[in-house]
């Protein structure tokens, strides 16, 4: 087995919490597991619904700990665990001071069955001896209401039933069920599965249900694998972010997550604790753009059938910046007051205030997204005007909102600015609609927008432009960068020959970069000033680089910011500008977006790899 570094652990110490967790699931449901393959989050019945294992929030330290399923190898040495190769099956080993050897395979099921997905609110374990004579303990304690009680449980020959109130979680298995529920220690013969998933009888013997499972999670991963344009370079680094990315969309309707988890701290310090497990229409377009881009249509298809059932069905004055998986518009923010949080960095919160916000780069990022379809001959018979004037509406909202305030894509709590970020997306709203009315041969729509967008280009380029910095700034009328600048040329706003863009670059290297890092901005916010880095940002650099003619320079940034992954290749939403640790909300669709981005723009093609 191909094998990460071994993780040592004295006996009796408690490992410190870190971002070095695997990931796991199937578009229904999603997991993390820490090196010694402890499953230490997952929430039922979908992304958003209560952590029945949330101990990543709540350090385990004591007997009376729960929140976790621990799978205790009796005199435990050290552990090993990677990725099946081109799966999001992850195998641990777990040794112990004797030599003896035991193998836990982790995966939630997901294949096509009886013509449709197959991908049930399921957890799959199969533990197995590899060698020696390993002594185990197994510890299933989930949570309930995010922390507050243990649930009620009951017992039957082959399975304990966890009582919560939004999920009741079965979890059968075809070892001595005594042993679980009394965490009784027992040798290790022969192998040992459970699943976790609702309360319904398993049609078969677990263990055979476990080995068909597997087998075709196996097969269905590897054939996905197979469809995907990856670049020459960098094949194994852009197919575990784009499993990753895979695993954040939600089967059911289409929407995507920004990350599994809630309340991950940006740093340290400030109170920075986010629910992520909603989506973000802004998230959601880089999201299907980059799957789009590695020959994944999939997901854009579903993800526009998700957002045009927003915006047609929407009567609010705004368009929200995020939705529940469901598209249902609340999100209310609440603080979970019995989960102390990641390191006892609280406050954990659930849900999220971002969705009373008024956000106006929506209006684009919704738009752009659909535009895919109507030039992408894979999905032409989608093309057509009807779904043109559905899409009419947000190209209204942001002909009339372009130079009006809002909270910016930062989600600033405390204050609203004209954002540039936001009026350059409803710029992108309106060129996309003329450009979409183009193709349709829609010739008096096409002008009306087309004058739209200039119309809205024009001032923009005057009014966020500070000639005393000679850079684009965040906020018309003045003088402080964000890093969302550097998507100008990405967004076609600007060419990437304008000496105003590598102007704006210059700026940005000059006032935001720390080491190889970029900050979103420097300036204080409600939380004071940012700490870490938005790691997507420094991406955003790579880009604009490359797009600068500065290749060289974008390659060796590109290979840093590769080292941040952790041992799985996977990476947070922050990290620490001088020790590269990660922070924040995990893992972060985001930043692999940013990745792959970069990769397809700075790989040697096929042809000139040979």
């Amino acid at each position: 087995m191909d094998q990460s570094s071994p993780k040592q652990k004295p006996a009796n110490a408690t490992r410190d919490q870190n971002l070095d967790l695997a990931v796991i699931g199937n578009s229904t449901v999603a997991a993390l597991l820490d090196a010694d393959a402890t499953l230490v989050w997952a929430c039922f019945p979908r992304f958003d619904g209560d952590a029945l294992f949330c101990s990543l929030l709540r350090q385990r330290v004591k007997d009376d700990d729960f929140g976790f399923f621990a799978i205790d190898l009796a005199d435990h040495d050290h552990s090993e665990q990677r990725y099946d190769p081109d799966t999001a099956i992850v195998l641990t080993r777990l040794t112990d001071s004797r030599g003896g050897v035991v193998e836990i395979c982790d995966f939630a099921p997901r294949f096509g069955r009886f013509g449709r997905m197959f991908c049930p609110t399921v957890l799959v374990r199969q533990v197995r001896r590899v060698s020696g004579s390993p002594r185990i303990t197994v510890r299933l304690r989930p949570a309930k209401n995010y922390g507050r009680s243990r649930p009620e449980s009951t017992q039957g020959s082959n399975h304990i039933r966890f009582v919560t109130d939004e999920f009741v979680l079965r979890a059968t298995m075809d070892c001595p069920v005594s042993a679980v529920v009394e965490e009784r220690a027992f040798l290790l013969r022969e192998d040992v599965n459970f699943v976790l998933g609702p309360d319904e009888t398993l049609q078969g013997a677990v263990s055979e249900v476990c080995r068909s499972f597997r087998e075709n999670t196996t097969e269905y991963w590897l054939e996905w694998v197979r469809g995907l344009s990856i670049p020459f370079q960098w094949q194994e680094e852009i197919i575990r972010a784009a499993i990753t990315l895979h695993l954040a969309v939600y089967q059911d309707t289409g929407a995507i997550v920004a990350a599994v988890t809630t309340s991950l701290p940006e740093a340290p310090t400030g109170g920075r604790t986010w629910d992520y497990r909603f989506c973000w229409l802004r998230d959601a377009f880089f999201v299907v753009n980059a799957l789009n881009r590695l020959n994944t249509t999939r997901s854009m298809e579903r993800y526009i059938d998700y957002i045009i059932n927003i915006a047609t069905g929407n009567e609010a004055e705004h368009l929200q910046p995020m939705y529940r998986l469901n598209g249902m518009p609340e999100c209310k923010e609440s603080i979970v007051d019995t989960l102390p949080g990641y390191r006892g960095l609280g406050p954990v919160r659930i849900g999220n205030q971002a969705y009373e916000q008024i956000q106006h780069d929506t209006y684009g990022s919704a738009v752009l997204a659909a535009t895919h379809v109507f030039f992408d001959r894979r999905m032409v018979g989608r093309a057509n005007e009807a779904l043109f004037r559905e899409l009419e509406p947000l190209g209204r909202r942001a002909r009339r909102f372009w130079d009006q305030p809002d909270a910016g894509l930062w989600e600033l709590r405390g204050s609203k600015r004209v954002h540039t970020y936001s009026s350059v997306m409803c710029w992108v709203a309106c060129d996309q609609l003329a450009k979409i009315a183009t193709r349709l041969k829609l010739g008096d729509d096409a002008a009306r927008w087309r004058a739209d967008a200039d119309r809205i280009h024009a001032a923009i380029s005057e009014r966020a432009w500070n000639d005393k910095k000679k850079s684009f700034v965040s906020t018309f009328g003045g003088d402080q960068l964000d890093a969302s600048l550097l998507l100008l040329n990405e967004l076609h706003f600007i060419d990437a020959q304008d000496p105003r863009f590598a102007q704006t670059v210059a700026a940005i290297e000059r006032e935001l970069k720390r080491g190889d890092f970029v900050f979103r901005y420097i300036e204080e916010d409600d939380f004071g000033a940012p700490e870490n880095a938005f790691i997507v940002c420094s991406f955003w650099l790579v880009d604009a680089l490359a797009a600068l003619g500065r290749r060289d320079e974008a390659l060796a940034l590109f290979e840093r910011l590769l080292a941040l992954r952790n041992p799985h290749g996977l990476l947070a939403e922050h990290c620490d500008p001088k020790t590269g640790e990660l922070w924040g909300n995990f893992p972060q669709t985001y930043s692999h977006v940013g990745m792959i981005n970069s990769a397809m723009r700075l790989s040697i093609s096929w042809d000139q790899a040979y």
